[in-house]
């Protein structure tokens, strides 16, 4: 186990970068957003954090929330804060104008417009653009204490933007098993333990 000392926020923010994945810690549990999440840190500065749940999938289609969009790309909870807001990640800047790089080939947003007629021409496909109904935020220092209360484990994202059409199913189990050690007990515990 690793002992912080008073610096410990410096170091962890030092670590944390746009771009990483931060792993739910399997003591995450009855948190219906955050069990068994592994989120994208699409921005990390000294004001905050913003990520974007990538592994849970809701009910929803891109159709079924924009009918003018004429595809059935699966809508993903992005996280607790603004809900009725839809966020997207991409790996097509080229084709979609306005987009703000977080890191390794993924990029944010952009002219919806334009990706509207893109989606319906055909030329975006899944693997390259995931849609999110709100986003995940912290305050100030709010995630370097999250991670010192040992919330959260930070990952590089080697798919880099590949991660964009990964499969999402096995997502986290398969950073659990990465991860090894201790962790790999957690790899086939159910997802509420008290359950078992």
């Amino acid at each position: 186990m690793i002992k912080f000392n008073k610096n410990c926020n410096r170091m962890i923010s030092e670590k944390l970068k746009k771009g990483h994945l931060l792993i739910a810690e399997p003591s995450i549990i009855g948190d219906l957003s955050f069990n068994r999440s592994v989120i994208l840190l699409a921005d990390h500065n000294k004001e905050g954090s913003i990520g974007f749940i990538i592994n849970k999938p809701l009910k929803y289609t891109i159709n079924d929330l924009i009918p003018e969009i004429d595809a059935n790309f699966k809508i993903y909870n992005g996280g607790p804060v603004e809900q009725d807001n839809l966020y997207f990640i991409h790996n097509i800047p080229e084709l979609i104008p306005n987009s703000v790089e977080i890191s390794n080939g993924i990029y944010w947003g952009g002219d919806f417009e334009s990706t509207k007629d893109l989606i319906n021409n055909g030329s975006i496909s899944k693997n390259n653009i995931r849609f999110f109904l709100g986003y995940t935020g912290w305050e100030e220092n709010q995630l370097e204490n999250e991670m010192q209360g040992n919330s959260w484990i930070i990952a590089d994202n080697n798919y880099k933007n590949k991660i964009i059409g990964k499969s999402t199913t096995h997502f986290w189990k398969e950073q659990i098993i990465e991860l090894g050690g201790d962790y790999l007990i957690w790899s086939n515990a159910p997802e509420n333990p008290y359950l078992n």
